[in-house]
């Protein structure tokens, strides 16, 4: 599968003054370390970028590709700074993201078109989080019938579902799973994507690996085509790859319903399984969810 390496991101302790001082050194080390861990493409994640973010994203697409040649994730909420950053881009970039709002759409999807870029269609809409699967598979409709009038194809979009923290939202991790069950049918020739650490946000450092990898494999299941991920989880990055399928044949398995005999399992086996069962919904989060 694809993968995109989120660690470029201005919020990050060292990253964000590095990107405002523009220490090209740190950052250009940064970007090929990420390429060396294995990752497919680059996630710049400039947030708001409110004050010289057009600058700010120019000079960050050039420094990065000089050191790296990574296709780019361009990322922020400034349209000034998407368009800066495609004008420089070389080869495809993709946009990261267009909601399914009227505003969004009707001013980054010409950018798509002239750029010739893909984008990250956001399952977001006017009336914000989606509740469930449904809810979510309407506002890819209603994005995907957007696109194709301004004569985008699907080939081109990447569709996120939203995953959200478990610690604070479960449900809604159960309804991001359920749409990655229709995603095949709903959206023909379109990747599907999402930011995978979002599962993890507010729960102890020490779990969050655990928590973001299982998810991953049960999107897999579903045929998830890339994930926007930490580069440095080198665990993860085998999954992604292929390896470790014992983990992902008991992830699967659980889904389908079957029981395990745990006494076989090993303890990182058994961690695995309960988190499935947890992602599922299947028991309710707390902390100590590998102690239940």
């Amino acid at each position: 599968m694809i993968l995109v390496g989120e660690n470029i991101n201005i919020v990050a302790k060292k990253i964000g003054p590095a990107i405002k001082n523009r220490e090209a050194k740190l950052i250009q080390e940064l970007a090929i370390k990420e390429k060396e861990a294995g990752v497919d493409y680059l996630d710049v994640n400039l947030g708001p970028a409110r004050k010289q973010g057009a600058e700010l994203m120019e000079w960050l697409v050039k420094t990065i590709q000089e050191a790296v040649d990574l296709p780019l994730f361009l990322d922020t909420t400034n349209i000034e700074a998407i368009e800066a950053g495609l004008k420089v881009h070389k080869g495809k970039a993709i946009i990261n993201s267009i909601s399914c709002r009227p505003e969004r759409m009707e001013v980054l999807f010409p950018l798509a078109k002239k750029y010739n870029c893909g984008f990250v269609g956001l399952l977001l809409g006017t009336e914000g989080i989606p509740r469930d699967a449904a809810e979510r598979g309407a506002l890819a409709a209603e994005l995907l019938a957007k696109a194709a009038e301004k004569g985008i194809p699907n080939e081109d979009i990447w569709l996120d579902p939203i995953v959200l923290p478990i610690s604070s939202q479960q449900d809604q991790v159960k309804g991001c799973t359920e749409f990655m069950q229709m995603f095949r049918e709903l959206a023909p020739g379109c990747k599907s994507t999402c930011g995978l650490s979002n599962v993890s946000n507010g729960i102890p450092e020490e779990l969050r690996g655990l928590l973001n990898r299982t998810y991953l494999m049960m999107l897999q299941k579903y045929g998830l085509t890339s994930a926007i991920v930490d580069a440095f989880d080198s665990e993860l990055v085998k999954i992604a790859k292929g390896e470790k399928e014992n983990l992902k044949n008991i992830v699967w398995d659980a889904m389908d319903g079957e029981e395990s005999d745990i006494s076989t399992f090993s303890p990182e086996e058994v961690n695995y399984l309960k988190t499935t069962k947890l992602l599922l919904g299947l028991s309710l989060y707390s902390h100590s969810w590998l102690k239940l």
